[in-house]
């Protein structure tokens, strides 16, 4: 069985294909990284212009290297929200127009169960399973008992991690996206420089809260305007370092609440996840990883190619909820919000 996978909720235009035996024939992408650097963030007028531009391409190419044809497609599954509308829009259309031409099944796929699914193409990880999903738009834990079926633990209260890393390079002046930037200056600064606040730090439950902490790295940054004009390496290194440490502490309070209901709950589960751009921290997933380690848990991280947004966790989410016979009907409409636990 293949599936052909589309992706276009943000700022990648990406098109794939993938087997039942979890076998990624194509997985091919566009990024649009070069149109919207000028802008510090991703403009969505711009966006959904490149989705149109470069999709028909896109999806020529991964056949190409896939070496196969539309015809020997078993199903077309897209990303049909939560996203940037125009994107989603692109994406659901071109999809819909290749299973109508084709007589294929179409599955809607949430972009957010393509994230919590890709565990179990990458690493074969068995339901129930324990998830984190950080991304720049969204922060949650979760518990995944099968497909479409999640139990939300906590979610952000505000702004997400990945938001929140973009936003403290925008104001260092590190450019655009801002994730890798800061991860990438935190090695050489100091994490015990800057003291920032930890929101809900040993508070029950499993909520987040990254505003106050985003607050706080805006208010040292201008009340140090000199050294940031005079480009001052060693500033942005430990603000960088100091952080992505409390980043880190709140991470890892939550998750330990995190783990100790999902024990309750599935006392056989062993599991955690790790999924969405944020994923791609190597910092952040050594101290979740010892941190699982240290409470009996498997601690698992996709690929850094799979964690970012990618075809392959939308063709793999689809054949998945195809082998269930959850297919859709050509009339489905595109969504800019679609909770994960309402899939």
């Amino acid at each position: 069985m293949k599936v052909l996978g589309i992706e276009t909720s943000c700022d990648e235009t990406a098109v794939a294909i993938v087997t039942e035996d979890k076998q990624i024939l194509s997985t091919v992408l566009h990024s649009q990284v070069k149109e919207h650097m000028p802008y510090g963030g991703v403009v969505p007028e711009l966006a959904s212009r490149a989705h149109l531009l470069f999709i028909e391409g896109l999806v020529e190419k991964a056949l190409d290297e896939a070496k196969t044809s539309l015809s020997d497609i078993d199903a077309v599954a897209v990303t049909a929200g939560p996203g940037l509308i125009g994107g989603v829009i692109v994406g659901t259309m071109v999809g819909k127009g290749i299973a109508a031409a084709t007589n294929k099944p179409f599955i809607a796929v949430n972009h957010l169960e393509g994230h919590a699914l890709t565990a179990r193409l990458t690493n074969d990880v068995e339901f129930p399973f324990l998830l984190l999903l950080v991304s720049g738009g969204h922060c949650q834990i979760l518990i995944v008992e099968g497909v479409g079926k999640y139990q939300l633990l906590g979610g952000t209260l505000d702004d997400a991690l990945g938001e929140a890393f973009d936003k403290t390079a925008k104001l260092l002046g590190l450019g655009y996206p801002g994730g890798p930037i800061v991860e990438k200056m935190a090695v050489t600064g100091d994490a015990n420089k800057y003291d920032f606040p930890r929101p809900l730090l040993d508070r029950p439950g499993c909520d987040f809260s990254f505003s106050g902490l985003k607050t706080a790295v805006f208010r040292e940054v201008t009340s140090q305007h000199s050294a940031l004009s005079t480009q001052h390496s060693e500033f942005k290194n430990d603000i960088c370092a100091s952080f992505q440490r409390v980043a880190g502490d709140i991470l890892e309070d939550r998750i330990k609440n995190a783990i100790e209901i999902f024990k309750n709950a599935h006392p056989t589960g062993e599991t955690m996840v790790v999924a969405g751009g944020v994923a791609a921290n190597k910092y952040l997933n050594n101290r979740l990883n010892t941190l699982c380690n240290s409470l009996k848990m498997k601690f698992i991280a996709p690929p850094v190619k799979l964690c970012t947004d990618n075809a392959a966790m939308i063709a793999w989410a689809g054949l998945e909820r195809f082998r269930l016979g959850l297919i859709d009907d050509l009339n489905f409409e595109p969504r800019a919000r679609w909770p994960l636990i309402n899939s």
